[in-house]
């Protein structure tokens, strides 16, 4: 028996690297999978049948998979895929966005087609999915009174919460992602909806394009009694128990999963404060209040 035995998942960007790796996972405990996956290149350009390499490895081993292409930055597309997930397996329980591409380059030399075009495929192509989903479980919910029990996990970075040098679209999108993340946790719960995000650390395609990049590995080269911390599939467990009924009581958490730590994110919270006793602040003296009462000890992202 798996922890995921009758659930219906749909992984977008399930062609190579994390998204196979997560496609694989879910399978592997019991989900029957929708592999979407456009088949483009790491840029964003061109389409494929890459999603029926993850489909024939999951097929081999023995689970259950369909290949599914839409870009998931189209509306009609993304309310296609869900509704594929209902005509091949017979209902939806969880949504995994995964899909990305990369375009990098500092700010100075970013077009604007490049920043377009990532904001697109992460931000809009995590949004349409999840609102095709939302709709579709909303309509259930209401038909039954029950909860649906419905499960989206989404996808963000390091860079997202932290920033990185050359990714000013890579890493707001991702960053964005988890603000979603944080709304639709709040929009989804009373029908029974959780969401939460993973951001997972692993040698990709996407990672490939930086600078003294690690080699590529791919979810499938690794087996299952090897370790290697940059294998795509490192997260996946951890996506897998958030698709799960033991997770019911998780929702609204950004959890990293980088190599063999799991942790648990933060958010934004409110740090050192100074009061100016209801009175409007002086500028002129604002300096040396916050020098002496915030800016005191160093803390991170300031420059010194």
């Amino acid at each position: 028996m798996g922890m995921l035995d009758g659930k219906v998942a749909i992984v977008t960007g399930a062609g190579h690297g994390i998204g196979r790796g997560h496609a694989m996972e879910l399978a592997k405990n019991g989900a029957s999978v929708v592999v979407n996956d456009v088949g483009g290149s790491v840029s964003g350009e061109g389409v494929g049948r890459d999603a029926d390499l993850t489909v024939n490895i999951i097929k081999d081993r023995g689970g259950e998979a369909t290949a599914n292409y839409a870009d998931v930055s189209d509306p009609g597309q993304s309310e296609e895929m869900i509704a594929q997930a209902v005509e091949d397996f017979g209902r939806l329980d969880i949504l995994v966005n995964n899909a990305g591409i990369v375009r990098d380059g500092s700010i100075f030399n970013m077009s604007v087609e490049d920043f377009d075009a990532v904001i697109r495929v992460h931000l809009r192509g995590t949004w349409l999915p999840c609102k095709a989903a939302g709709i579709h479980w909303r309509a259930i919910n209401k038909e039954s009174g029950s909860k649906v029990n419905g499960r989206i996990i989404n996808t963000i970075s390091g860079a997202g919460l932290t920033g990185n040098f050359g990714q000013s679209n890579y890493a707001p999108a991702k960053a964005a992602i988890a603000s979603l993340t944080l709304t639709l946790s709040l929009e989804m719960y009373k029908m029974g909806v959780t969401v939460n995000a993973v951001g997972p650390a692993a040698a990709t395609r996407i990672t490939a394009t930086m600078p003294n990049a690690p080699a590529v590995v791919e979810a499938d080269d690794v087996g299952e009694d090897e370790w290697n911390r940059m294998d795509p599939s490192v997260s996946s467990p951890l996506v897998a128990w958030l698709a799960s009924d033991e997770a019911d009581h998780v929702t609204g958490q950004i959890i990293r999963a980088v190599g063999e730590n799991i942790i648990l994110m933060k958010g934004w919270e409110d740090g050192p404060t100074i009061d100016n006793g209801e009175k409007r602040w002086d500028a002129t003296r604002l300096g040396q209040q916050l020098a002496t009462d915030v800016f005191s000890t160093k803390a991170p992202g300031l420059r010194y």
